[in-house]
């Protein structure tokens, strides 16, 4: 009597779930890339060597046609002082970092500047202003 496997081995191999992998990667990794987005504003910064790194609080963002942004929101120099002034709050170590395009003229750097000087003043507190570089190359 000859007694038969009823399991055989087949030498084929089932691709189905491999593709079901690499197409929930594919989803997972779309997905995440749209959520980062560091800068809104895109400016071409100024290059530095320095690698100062602190906790932001306000972002002040100075573009090629001279416009103030305090955290995206559009302003001008009379409202910059008011703007950072509330984005601020009760913080009395705030740092305001300032994201300003090279090819901007120092005048409009030295604005937010005394805009964060005007703050101090008045509250007595001791806000910072760091200027955001980007790496040398």
């Amino acid at each position: 009597m000859a007694i038969k496997s009823r399991n055989k081995v087949e030498p084929t191999f089932n691709s189905s779930s491999m593709s079901d992998l690499v197409f929930l990667l594919l989803i997972f990794f779309m997905l995440t890339s749209t959520l980062v987005a560091p800068n809104a504003i895109k400016l071409m910064l100024p290059s530095s060597n320095s690698k100062t790194m602190a906790k932001q609080t306000v972002t002040v963002y100075v573009n090629e046609q001279f416009q103030y942004f305090v955290d995206e929101t559009p302003a001008d120099e009379t409202q910059l002082t008011d703007l950072i002034n509330n984005k601020i709050g009760n913080d009395s170590q705030a740092t305001v970092v300032l994201r300003s395009d090279k090819s901007v003229p120092v005048q409009y750097v030295v604005n937010v500047i005394d805009a964060v000087n005007d703050i101090n003043n008045a509250t007595g507190n001791n806000h910072k202003v760091i200027l955001a570089t980007a790496p040398k190359k």
